[in-house]
């Protein structure tokens, strides 16, 4: 059994988050914990404003905390009873301190970490992928789903593969705690030089390996001197709704594609929710 966290912002509750996470979770014997964080410093409305700019009273503030108060609470009930509905065992975090230390704190104790890319849990309101996500990839210990707003079902699975170890790594991850329990078609995507091989970096133990974990991939070599733009420009070809997987999300750390600006320039491109996962050893 496997324990995936579900992180939600309580007032702008993401169906997509919830969406995936059930469905994950209900693919195979797991754990669903919904972590709701409800940071002290986060309300719906400026306090600073309601008290200098629109001279609200003590009374009319307290009312403004109220009706936080029960959103918050209706999108725990909400999270709660579609759990319920599916038969999926679950727990509710709810957790009042500073946002990111309590995700980042949760987050060594899940095998996977379910999050909207658009999340701030501030009143900012930002373009994906959000600084507190950017800051999230750079510091977690588990895998993570990136998921986008609107939810739509998964139809099929790319994974992003140049031949470092962390991609490998990301394949693995999401072979064990996603892809074994799911019958997505797969397509091993790879950029390469323009005068290099039509090949994928280490054909025979890549294929040998794949075939054990997914033995209907399909395998795609794309030549171009520049990845980024190609591969957004192949995914935006595919049909249906693809998952990505991809590795090191690291600051500082080097590969030959997967950069700190991968996920970014994914993100930022397409809506498709992104597997990442690095390893930190």
């Amino acid at each position: 059994m496997i324990k995936v966290l579900a992180v939600f912002d309580g007032l702008r509750f993401s169906e997509a988050t919830l969406q995936h996470s059930i469905q994950i979770a209900k693919s195979q014997p797991a754990h669903l914990v919904g972590l709701f964080l409800e940071d002290f410093t986060y309300q719906s409305f400026s306090r600073y404003k309601a008290i200098t700019r629109e001279n609200l009273t003590t009374k009319q503030i307290a009312a403004l905390e109220k009706k936080d108060e029960a959103t918050r609470k209706a999108s725990r009930e909400r999270f709660e009873a579609v759990c319920k509905k599916a038969g999926i065992e679950h727990s509710i975090h709810k957790e009042n301190d500073v946002a990111f230390p309590t995700l980042m704190q949760e987050a060594i104790y899940a095998d996977l970490v379910v999050i909207d890319a658009n999340e701030t849990f501030s009143l900012a309101k930002e373009k994906a992928p959000t600084e507190f996500i950017r800051d999230f990839l750079s510091g977690s210990e588990s895998p993570v789903l990136l998921v986008n707003k609107k939810y739509t079902p998964v139809t099929n699975a790319v994974m992003l593969f140049d031949g470092e170890p962390s991609s490998v790594f990301a394949i693995k991850q999401y072979s064990y705690l996603i892809g074994a329990h799911q019958d997505l078609n797969v397509e091993v995507l790879t950029v390469k030089k323009e005068r290099a091989s039509a090949h994928v970096p280490d054909n025979r133990l890549m294929k040998e390996f794949m075939k054990r974990h997914f033995p209907k991939a399909v395998y795609t070599v794309v030549k171009s001197d520049y990845a980024e733009p190609k591969i957004i420009e192949h995914l935006k070809q595919l049909p249906g709704k693809p998952l990505i997987v991809l590795g090191a999300y690291r600051r500082g750390m080097v590969s030959r594609w997967f950069k700190q600006s991968m996920a970014d320039t994914l993100l930022e491109n397409l809506s498709f929710p992104l597997f990442i996962a690095h390893n930190k050893a």
